[in-house]
Protein backbone atom coordinates (compact mmCIF):
# COMPACT_ATOMS: atom_id res chain seq x y z
CA UNK A 1 0.00 0.00 0.00
CA UNK A 2 1.63 3.45 -1.10
CA UNK A 3 0.01 6.64 0.63
CA UNK A 4 0.94 9.92 -0.83
CA UNK A 5 0.71 12.25 1.66
CA UNK A 6 0.65 16.23 1.56
CA UNK A 7 -0.30 18.98 3.84
CA UNK A 8 -0.61 22.88 3.38
CA UNK A 9 -0.73 23.70 -0.09
CA UNK A 10 -2.16 26.64 0.54
CA UNK A 11 -3.43 27.26 -2.96
CA UNK A 12 -5.13 30.44 -3.45
CA UNK A 13 -5.43 29.37 -7.02
CA UNK A 14 -4.49 26.09 -8.27
CA UNK A 15 -1.74 25.84 -11.48
CA UNK A 16 -1.06 22.21 -10.97
CA UNK A 17 1.14 20.33 -8.58
CA UNK A 18 4.42 20.32 -8.59
CA UNK A 19 6.06 17.64 -11.40
CA UNK A 20 7.96 15.78 -8.84
CA UNK A 21 4.63 15.54 -7.22
CA UNK A 22 2.40 14.81 -9.67
CA UNK A 23 4.76 11.67 -10.70
CA UNK A 24 4.18 10.44 -7.26
CA UNK A 25 0.66 10.66 -7.45
CA UNK A 26 0.12 8.77 -10.53
CA UNK A 27 0.91 5.24 -8.56
CA UNK A 28 -0.92 5.66 -4.72
CA UNK A 29 -2.94 3.72 -3.53
CA UNK A 30 -4.33 6.27 -1.20
CA UNK A 31 -3.39 10.16 -1.08
CA UNK A 32 -3.73 11.98 2.32
CA UNK A 33 -4.08 15.48 2.37
CA UNK A 34 -3.89 16.96 6.40
CA UNK A 35 -5.52 20.63 5.95
CA UNK A 36 -5.16 23.95 4.45
CA UNK A 37 -6.08 22.61 0.86
CA UNK A 38 -7.22 27.03 0.65
CA UNK A 39 -9.05 25.60 -2.80
CA UNK A 40 -11.49 22.93 -3.15
CA UNK A 41 -9.74 22.72 -6.48
CA UNK A 42 -6.86 21.23 -4.95
CA UNK A 43 -9.20 18.53 -3.82
CA UNK A 44 -10.74 18.11 -6.97
CA UNK A 45 -7.27 17.77 -8.45
CA UNK A 46 -6.29 15.04 -6.18
CA UNK A 47 -9.12 13.10 -6.44
CA UNK A 48 -8.30 13.05 -10.35
CA UNK A 49 -5.36 10.85 -9.17
CA UNK A 50 -7.40 8.12 -6.79
CA UNK A 51 -9.32 8.07 -3.61
CA UNK A 52 -8.25 11.13 -1.21
CA UNK A 53 -8.75 11.54 2.30
CA UNK A 54 -8.16 14.26 4.56
CA UNK A 55 -9.51 16.92 7.09
CA UNK A 56 -9.79 20.67 7.04
CA UNK A 57 -6.65 22.85 8.45
CA UNK A 58 -7.30 26.67 9.97
CA UNK A 59 -7.34 28.22 6.78
CA UNK A 60 -9.62 26.49 4.70
CA UNK A 61 -13.02 27.88 4.30
CA UNK A 62 -16.88 26.51 4.32
CA UNK A 63 -16.64 24.37 0.85
CA UNK A 64 -13.53 22.48 2.09
CA UNK A 65 -15.01 21.79 5.55
CA UNK A 66 -18.59 20.26 3.83
CA UNK A 67 -15.86 17.73 1.87
CA UNK A 68 -13.93 16.50 5.06
CA UNK A 69 -13.73 16.66 8.62
CA UNK A 70 -11.80 18.27 11.18
CA UNK A 71 -10.30 14.62 12.19
CA UNK A 72 -10.57 11.37 11.04
CA UNK A 73 -9.45 7.87 11.96
CA UNK A 74 -9.03 4.90 8.86
CA UNK A 75 -8.34 1.70 9.17
CA UNK A 76 -5.49 0.57 6.37
CA UNK A 77 -4.03 -2.60 6.58
CA UNK A 78 -4.80 -3.14 10.36
CA UNK A 79 -3.05 0.03 10.37
CA UNK A 80 -5.27 2.85 12.63
CA UNK A 81 -4.25 6.22 11.13
CA UNK A 82 -5.31 9.50 12.33
CA UNK A 83 -5.12 12.13 10.29
CA UNK A 84 -5.54 15.98 11.76
CA UNK A 85 -4.26 19.36 10.61
CA UNK A 86 -2.59 20.20 13.97
CA UNK A 87 -3.28 23.93 14.72
CA UNK A 88 -4.35 25.71 18.06
CA UNK A 89 -3.20 27.86 20.80
CA UNK A 90 -0.43 26.63 22.93
CA UNK A 91 2.02 23.61 23.19
CA UNK A 92 3.72 22.53 19.55
CA UNK A 93 1.94 21.53 16.64
CA UNK A 94 3.62 17.80 17.33
CA UNK A 95 1.86 18.12 21.20
CA UNK A 96 -1.48 19.05 19.64
CA UNK A 97 -1.52 16.59 17.07
CA UNK A 98 -0.76 13.96 19.52
CA UNK A 99 -3.23 14.80 21.84
CA UNK A 100 -5.90 14.76 19.28
CA UNK A 101 -6.47 11.00 19.32
CA UNK A 102 -6.16 8.80 22.79
CA UNK A 103 -2.68 7.17 23.58
CA UNK A 104 -2.99 3.53 21.81
CA UNK A 105 -5.87 4.92 19.87
CA UNK A 106 -4.14 5.15 16.16
CA UNK A 107 -0.41 3.67 14.78
CA UNK A 108 0.08 6.91 12.92
CA UNK A 109 -1.19 10.62 13.32
CA UNK A 110 -0.67 12.71 10.05
CA UNK A 111 -0.45 16.22 10.67
CA UNK A 112 0.58 19.61 8.80
CA UNK A 113 0.05 23.34 10.16
CA UNK A 114 3.72 23.49 10.82
CA UNK A 115 5.26 23.35 6.89
CA UNK A 116 8.21 21.48 9.10
CA UNK A 117 8.57 17.95 7.68
CA UNK A 118 8.37 15.67 10.82
CA UNK A 119 8.57 11.94 11.73
CA UNK A 120 8.75 10.45 15.09
CA UNK A 121 7.41 7.98 17.75
CA UNK A 122 5.84 9.69 20.64
CA UNK A 123 4.22 7.10 23.17
CA UNK A 124 3.07 4.58 20.78
CA UNK A 125 2.36 6.38 17.62
CA UNK A 126 4.23 7.62 14.94
CA UNK A 127 3.47 11.01 14.29
CA UNK A 128 4.00 12.20 10.58
CA UNK A 129 4.24 15.60 9.18
CA UNK A 130 5.02 15.85 5.33
CA UNK A 131 5.67 19.57 5.02
CA UNK A 132 4.36 21.25 2.25
CA UNK A 133 4.72 20.94 -1.41
CA UNK A 134 3.96 24.27 -2.25
CA UNK A 135 4.51 27.13 0.74
CA UNK A 136 8.29 26.14 2.17
CA UNK A 137 8.20 29.39 4.11
CA UNK A 138 11.89 29.94 5.64
CA UNK A 139 12.59 26.30 4.97
CA UNK A 140 15.32 25.57 2.05
CA UNK A 141 12.99 22.50 0.33
CA UNK A 142 9.58 22.03 -0.14
CA UNK A 143 8.51 18.21 0.88
CA UNK A 144 5.73 15.49 0.78
CA UNK A 145 5.88 12.20 2.11
CA UNK A 146 5.26 8.58 0.74
CA UNK A 147 4.22 6.21 3.64
CA UNK A 148 4.28 2.68 3.02
CA UNK A 149 2.19 -0.23 4.54
CA UNK A 150 3.72 -3.68 4.04
CA UNK A 151 3.84 -6.96 5.96
CA UNK A 152 2.50 -5.21 9.40
CA UNK A 153 4.91 -2.59 9.08
CA UNK A 154 4.40 1.26 8.47
CA UNK A 155 7.30 2.92 6.75
CA UNK A 156 7.46 7.08 5.99
CA UNK A 157 9.57 8.95 3.59
CA UNK A 158 9.87 12.72 2.96
CA UNK A 159 10.57 13.66 -0.12
CA UNK A 160 12.43 16.72 -0.49
CA UNK A 161 12.83 19.22 -3.93
CA UNK A 162 13.37 22.44 -4.79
Amino acid sequence: MKIVCLADTHLKKFNGFPQILESQLTSADLIIHAGDWQTIDVYKALCSYGNVEGVYGNVDGDEIKKLVPEKKIIKIEGKRIGIVHGDGIGKTTEKRALESFMEGEVDLIIFGHSHIPYSRFSKRSLLFNPGSPTAKRKLPYYSFGIITIKNDQIETKHIYFS
